[in-house]
């Protein structure tokens, strides 16, 4: 506690789901402090507007504070949990892409599944009764037939859910034989327009927007026949928050019960614009997995019973919203609207405009 508020520490605080963690828990009164690792280039976009809020102050007394540590540092983490004293941690911090963790296997494992163990390990040996959130991950389950749910075995097929199965285990190890409040949130994929770009939904949003620009011909994508249960990461973030509120430490699995292929993610977002996407659409190898999972539909029924969790944001809404952000991100961009602007637009009037563009090209009649 400090000054009778509760501390959250969030590693990967300038993720997606951190910087949506970071706004939830500062509307709730918390302080908030995040761990941001040493780069040599600085990646604080999703959180700009809270350290510029704060003037990017490290004054202990500030309602958000970010510290440098490392996952990969045990001695780091030691002192962040020394220094900060939290109430609550978050460890959202990840190699978090399925397709890179084939190409950097050991990578993925030494930051997801031993930092986890070390951040454990420094809450632990710190003394401190404080909540421990860990970020899993629905990719644990692999080739587990749908629909999953907290008692579905882990089949993961890439090194990225290995890592995540064994951060789970070394969580529920914690609980156990340490009595730690360990908790695990099962999450099935979420997106924002905060999504990165490398991943297949940001990926289509925004080379959606950028054909309208005409800075872009075509998207090329990997396995159009993945299923995936697709929520909003604000929302999401809000049960994060609920598993560590419950009366105890558990597990649970967070989704919206919907399955839909990237195809018909395809079709949605360039449905909007009138477009028909097999027309901007080629796939290619490269983006094909060594090992695929099929299909993902998460079974949050549990969620629903204890937390009273429930996603308001389904797959039509989820698309409609990455595409108007991605459409107004780049209207700003060339210079057809003020950056920054106080306009009262609303979302639907992106998507007249990109087809008021389109129109004009031809593209569309």
């Amino acid at each position: 506690m400090l000054n009778g508020k509760k501390v959250a520490l969030i590693t990967g605080i300038n993720g997606q789901d951190g910087s949506y963690l970071a706004e939830f828990l500062l509307e709730k009164g918390y302080y908030v402090r995040g761990i941001v690792r040493r780069s040599s280039s600085i990646h604080s976009g999703r959180i700009e507007h809270l350290l510029k809020k704060m003037k990017y102050s490290q004054d202990s007394s500030k309602e958000f504070v970010c510290y440098h540590a490392d996952l990969t540092d045990a001695s780091s983490l030691r002192n962040i949990i020394e220094k900060v004293q939290p109430d609550e941690v978050y460890n959202l911090a990840a190699q978090s892409h399925v397709g890179i963790s084939f190409e950097n296997p050991a990578t993925t494992f030494d930051i997801n599944a031993l930092g986890t163990l070390r951040l454990l390990d420094a809450i632990h040996h710190s003394g401190f009764k404080c909540k421990y959130y860990q970020a899993s991950s629905s990719e644990m389950f692999g080739i587990s037939p749908p629909p999953q749910n907290e008692e579905t075995p882990f089949k993961p097929q890439s090194p990225y859910g290995v890592s995540k199965v064994a951060a789970f285990n070394f969580t529920r190890l914690y609980r156990v034989a340490y009595g730690l409040f360990a908790s695990n949130g099962i999450l099935f994929n979420h997106e924002s327009p905060r999504r990165g770009i490398n991943f297949a939904t940001r990926k289509i949003t925004r080379e959606l927007a950028r054909i309208v620009m005409g800075h872009a011909e075509k998207i090329t994508m990997g396995n159009l026949d993945a299923k995936r249960d697709w929520g909003h990461a604000e929302e999401y973030v809000k049960a994060m928050w609920s598993i560590l509120q419950h009366h105890e430490p558990d597990d649970f699995v967070i989704a919206t019960e919907e399955t839909h292929t990237v195809r018909e993610f395809l079709e949605e977002a360039f449905s909007l614009l009138d477009l028909d996407y097999k027309k901007y659409v080629e796939v290619s190898d490269r983006y094909k997995r060594p090992a695929e999972v099929p299909a993902l539909l998460g079974d949050a029924t549990k969620a629903k019973k204890l937390l009273g969790w429930n996603p308001s944001i389904k797959f039509k809404d989820l698309v409609y919203k990455m595409v108007v952000a991605d459409l107004k991100g780049q209207f700003e961009e060339n210079g057809l609207l003020l950056i920054d602007s106080d306009n009262n637009n609303s979302e639907r009037f992106y998507i007249e405009k990109a087809k008021e563009i389109l129109k004009k090209k031809g593209l569309i009649t």
